[in-house]
């Protein structure tokens, strides 16, 4: 499993961005690798290591175009 280290400011969010390119589901899929790392607040750590996801799950949701 991988891993990333928190940078200076850091947030959950931002990992996952610099990851993933993505934040939905993405942060649900940290938080549960990671327990005691919502207890840490808003702001990470410094050095602090994450377990990333091996595939981060793929939002489902559907397109309803009107006009097709």
């Amino acid at each position: 499993m991988a891993t990333a280290r928190a940078q200076q400011g850091d947030t959950l969010d931002a990992i996952a961005w610099r990851q993933f390119g993505r934040t939905a589901g993405v942060v649900e899929q940290l938080l549960q690798l990671n327990p005691g790392l919502a207890d840490q607040g808003p702001i990470i750590a410094t050095g602090t290591l994450i377990q990333l996801p091996d595939q981060p799950a793929t939002n489902q949701t559907q397109t309803l175009n009107l006009w097709d």
